[in-house]
């Protein structure tokens, strides 16, 4: 199923004018730990899968649907039985501000079972159905439908994690909805300004919050701190200047925020699993 690994780094080789690939897996054979670019998304037909992400294994049993973040390093065991596997190139969403709130969604890897919600388990699977069978029609439009489906599981997901947070927060629907208000600004201030020194007394005034008070409550409605947000936020943005075979590894630091080298290569290896210098090879090499 890995045709192209560089090192733990795999590159997914798309069928011409296509951005998703769709494996009908059925083959007894052991993926090593490697990382890619894509969210991947697996659900097993017939019989379990087993999977290991960091020091978690993972079991996903029929028409349970399990999401791969983007960058995320896992290892595929061999199993028996039947599953589909799919790749999907994010880069339409993670260039688009539009699509940020589901993306921070994808935080971490999903095991969507009966447990996480039977209504969007249903979704799931009904979504991956759909999708294995457009992906083989032919169809003039089905990379399209494609695409829409997996938006609309995205949503849904988000969708759940939002209300989840709802109860984490343990604070009224109505905190939540100021939460939502006010860290939409923050973020939209990150997203515009990343480039620049963003200073916690400035986020902090324009949530309207003490700075210890933010700095709590961004932690626990993003699951990261404001710092580490900013950060990736900057490693995003240089992942596409780093495609520019032109610009040098250090005007990328430089550009996106980073004020130390030595920074901007440990937090982009510590985001990416590689340095920008690997990444800019990969990328020339795709």
């Amino acid at each position: 199923m890995i045709k192209h690994l560089s090192g733990d780094y795999e590159t997914v080789e798309y069928e011409e004018k296509r951005c998703i690939m769709l494996y009908h897996n059925t083959q007894y054979e052991e993926y090593p730990v490697h990382w890619h670019q894509e969210i991947e998304i697996i659900m097993p037909l017939r019989k379990c899968y087993r999977l290991e992400i960091g020091d978690r294994e993972y079991v996903i049993r029929e028409n349970e649907v399990f999401l791969i973040p983007p960058g995320e390093l896992h290892h595929l065991f061999a199993c028996e039985g039947e599953r589909l596997i799919l790749q999907c190139d994010n880069s339409l969403l993670g260039a688009q501000p539009v699509f940020d709130s589901i993306m921070r969604g994808l935080k971490a890897p999903v095991l969507i079972d009966e447990s996480y919600g039977s209504e969007l388990q249903a979704v799931a699977k009904k979504t991956m159905l759909e999708i294995f069978s457009l992906y083989f029609s032919g169809s003039e439009l089905a990379e399209v439908r494609i695409y829409s489906l997996l938006v609309r599981l995205l949503i849904a997901l988000r969708t759940r994690q939002l209300t989840e947070k709802t109860a984490q927060l343990d604070c009224s629907s109505d905190k939540v909805e100021e939460y939502n208000e006010k860290f939409s600004l923050v973020l939209k201030y990150i997203d515009s300004n990343y480039m620049n020194n963003i200073s916690l007394d400035t986020l902090a005034g324009i949530a309207g919050y003490s700075k210890y008070h933010f700095s709590r409550i961004f932690k626990q409605y993003n699951t990261i701190s404001y710092l580490q947000y900013i950060n990736e936020r900057r490693i995003r943005a240089a992942e596409l200047m780093l495609q520019d075979p032109a610009l040098p590894v250090t005007e990328v630091a430089m550009q996106v925020g980073f004020k130390s080298l030595t920074t901007f290569n440990r937090c982009f290896k510590e985001i990416k699993h590689c340095t920008p210098t690997d990444f800019k090879k990969l990328c020339q090499k795709r």
